[in-house]
Order: structure tokens, then C-alpha cells, then sequence
């Protein structure tokens, strides 16, 4: 059983006994992957967005057109966005302390621009020497707001590029076609994490998948949520109430895209 020292007030591991004697050397292939940790701190700000309770998709287009818009107040530089709240940058953003105001336009499907209100407003500065000091275990405890930050850094550009859904990024199918019932199908993608290890940081990717609405027509897609063929729509016999209400419920938040011929 080991024992933990106190040494100056501060916790000390124990070490590490000899390593294995029995058996063979082996080669493992893992999904983890080291990070190399700039030196520095990362710079933390808080943005609030109105209107309020946007999708993440909508908040990121709007962090990003600011970005360029305003390119000359940011100093050229590129803030990562957790498509939230928080916004981290590598250097101070030349903006100072103090809230600031910014108006965003952003195009809409109907031609008519909508107007947004970003407030940006330093937080704290979050270190990264700290980080190294508890994975070296000079601390007793791990900064996991610097955690949090690293997991944004990595997270923007696949937020930009793909679709995210949850802690999962997908993009549409290439080479494959895995359908399910009712219109929908599998897509594959990609799950990424940080994570603390043993003196250094890791970043864990591993293979993920999901259920997707497939692109299809509209009445495509009701003939086999119905379970229906399309020639049986054609007659004159009309949906039955409850087919109705089952059809409208699985297109409820769905936004079909009218497509003229």
C-alpha cells in the first residue's frame, strides 16, 4: 500500500515501483495522442449574444463575421469560440478590460438581414505553466479551467467544419450507405476529448456514429415514416387522423428546403 508525503504542505505521489519483469514487450496502437503545450497563458473572455438562444451554429457564424468584420479592433488575431459563452484567445485582444459592443449582420434564407449584439468582456487570463506544474505534481490540483480552455481550442476548427452533435463531429456520407427506417440513416464520425495523464496531456479520438434524417423529398420521406407506398397517396383515400399526427411530429423542427424545377 503506498503512502502519500506531505513535503512543504504540498502533495507529493508516490513513485512509481520498478517496471514489469514477467512477460513480454509488446507494441500497442492507441487512439491517444500527446500534446505538446505552448508556453504562455490563454486569455478568457465572456460574449453574450442578442437575440439570445441561438442555435451554437447561428452563435458561431456570428463570432466569426465579427471577427472579420472587426479585423483591425481584433488585431488580426483568430479567437476560438466554444459556440456558447466563452471565447479564448492565445495573446490579449487589443479591445482592454472593459465590455465592449460590437454589431454583427448576418444574411437570412428570406433576403432580409438580421441584426446581432455581441458584448465581449475580459475575464481572466488562464495559465498553462499551472497546468504543467499538477501534471508534473508540483500541485495538488488540476486547473481544470485550463482543460476546459484546451478542449475549445481543439474543438473550433471541427465545430467550423463539420457537424457537431454533442462531443461528436460528423459529416455527410462518402462511400457509404447504411439506411434505417422512418428516413433516416447512419452517419460516421469522429469523438475528440482532452484529457490529464501521467505528466503530460493527451487528446483521446475515437470513432463514433449516429442516427441522421436522410436528404430526400418530403413525400419520400412520409411514405416511409407511414410505411407506405407512394402510389397508395395518389388515390383519393386521405391520411387517417392518426397518421396525420405521427407524420407531424416527426417533421416537427425539420425545415424542408423548397426546391423550384
Amino acid at each position: 500500500m503506498f503512502t502519500a508525503n506531505l513535503i512543504g504542505g504540498d502533495f507529493a505521489p508516490p513513485k512509481r515501483p520498478n517496471f514489469g519483469t514477467v512477460g513480454k514487450t509488446i507494441a500497442l496502437r492507441t487512439n491517444f495522442f500527446q500534446l505538446r503545450l505552448p508556453k504562455g497563458d490563454i486569455h478568457h473572455y465572456d460574449l453574450s449574444i442578442s437575440p439570445d438562444k441561438c442555435p451554437r451554429r447561428v452563435n458561431r457564424n456570428v463570432v466569426e463575421t465579427m471577427v472579420n468584420t472587426y479585423h483591425k479592433v481584433f488585431g488580426g488575431q483568430r479567437p476560438v469560440f466554444d459556440g456558447r459563452k466563452n471565447l479564448y484567445s492565445s495573446k490579449a485582444l487589443p479591445i482592454g478590460r472593459k465590455p465592449i459592443d460590437f454589431e454583427v449582420t448576418l444574411p437570412t434564407e428570406n433576403s432580409k438581414d438580421k441584426v446581432f449584439k455581441v458584448t465581449v468582456k475580459w475575464v481572466a487570463q488562464v495559465s498553462l505553466f499551472a497546468l504543467e506544474q499538477a501534471l508534473e505534481g508540483k500541485h495538488n490540483q488540476i486547473p481544470f479551467e485550463t482543460i476546459q480552455a484546451l478542449d475549445v481550442v481543439l474543438r473550433h476548427l471541427p465545430s467550423m467544419k463539420y457537424i457537431p452533435v454533442g462531443r461528436s463531429f460528423f459529416s455527410q456520407p462518402e462511400g457509404y450507405y447504411h439506411p434505417l427506417e422512418s428516413g433516416r440513416e447512419v452517419w460516421f464520425g469522429f469523438h475528440q476529448s482532452v484529457r490529464p495523464s501521467q505528466w503530460k496531456m493527451m487528446l483521446n479520438i475515437d470513432v463514433s456514429a449516429t442516427a441522421f434524417y436522410k436528404c430526400q423529398p418530403v413525400v419520400e420521406f412520409m411514405c416511409e415514416v407511414l410505411r407506405r407506398q407512394e402510389q397508395d397517396l395518389q388515390k383519393t383515400k386521405p391520411l387517417s387522423d392518426a397518421e396525420r399526427l405521427k407524420f407531424t411530429r416527426e417533421i416537427k423542427g425539420m425545415e424542408p428546403l423548397i426546391a423550384c424545377i
